[in-house]
């Protein structure tokens, strides 16, 4: 059985090729093409939302698969987009509201809002991407952390975009060695300690990222056994990665979310 290292370099070794051998199973095919030829159809935020398989296919292809039940949550993140200060997305602390309501900008660009490339192929090019660290997470969740931190760490701007996201963060945690028991100090010293460890630039450097991410790989595989079959033990940092659902929602938010649907 391959190591999480090997099993994630068969991946990113051609990502290009692991992508397309996953676009050629029947129904990632079937998905991606009736939301090709739906989307741009789509005229306003009430569509959008009522048309549950384009709807599931952008929440998925966002990572936010696991909040597709919550539809009137989702309508007033549409609807008030990102330009105002106090829009809806702007207030939560998830980046990924905020992503997704500037893919699909109803309230800048009204009923032109799905057809620009962002909506369209962008959204294809993500659903694949998310789909394929899926797909490897069920054989070794720690190839799906590894398969993640790679696709994020040239967004990240600074230690607090690390700490914002409890996935990247225990990934960092876990290649530098960082105890468990510093995810409760102070975020300030948290993002200190990380400085001390981890350059910023070393993310922008290939090479440098490369190292990084197989130093995660071979300790996740000393600490988890690579938790093949998809088997994750308690307290893994690969849970961070587990659906909403299973994960738990902040009581704020799904107070948001019971007060929309009445």
């Amino acid at each position: 059985m391959n190591t999480t290292l090997v099993s994630f370099k068969q991946i990113t070794r051609d990502m290009s090729a692991s992508l397309d051998r996953l676009g050629e199973r029947a129904d990632i095919q079937r998905e991606v093409d009736y939301y090709r030829e739906t989307i741009g159809t789509i005229k306003t935020p009430e569509q959008f939302v009522a048309d549950t398989r384009v709807f599931n296919f952008a929440m998925k292809a966002h990572g936010l698969e696991d909040m597709a039940y919550a539809k009137a949550f989702m309508l007033k993140v549409l609807k008030e987009g990102r330009d105002e200060q106090d829009a809806f997305a702007n207030t939560l602390t998830d980046p990924r509201y905020r992503d997704f309501a500037e893919t699909f900008d109803f309230a800048r660009h009204g009923e032109t809002a799905t057809i620009f490339t962002k909506a369209q192929d962008g959204v294809i090019d993500r659903y694949m991407i998310q789909s394929l660290e899926n797909e490897a997470g069920r054989n070794d969740p720690g190839v799906r952390l590894a398969l993640y931190f790679q696709r994020k760490a040239p967004e990240i701007t600074s230690y607090f975009d690390i700490l914002a996201d409890k996935a990247l963060s225990q990934v960092v945690r876990t290649a530098l060695g960082m105890p468990t028991a510093t995810a409760t100090l102070d975020i300030d010293k948290q993002a200190a300690m990380i400085a001390d460890r981890l350059p910023l630039s070393d993310l922008k450097d290939p090479a440098k990222l490369d190292k990084f991410v197989e130093r995660f790989a071979n300790l996740w595989q000393l600490q988890n056994g690579g938790a093949q079959g998809g088997v994750i033990p308690p307290g893994s940092p690969a849970r961070l990665l587990m659906p909403v659902s299973s994960m738990g929602i902040s009581g704020d938010l799904l107070l948001q979310i019971a007060q929309l649907r009445r």
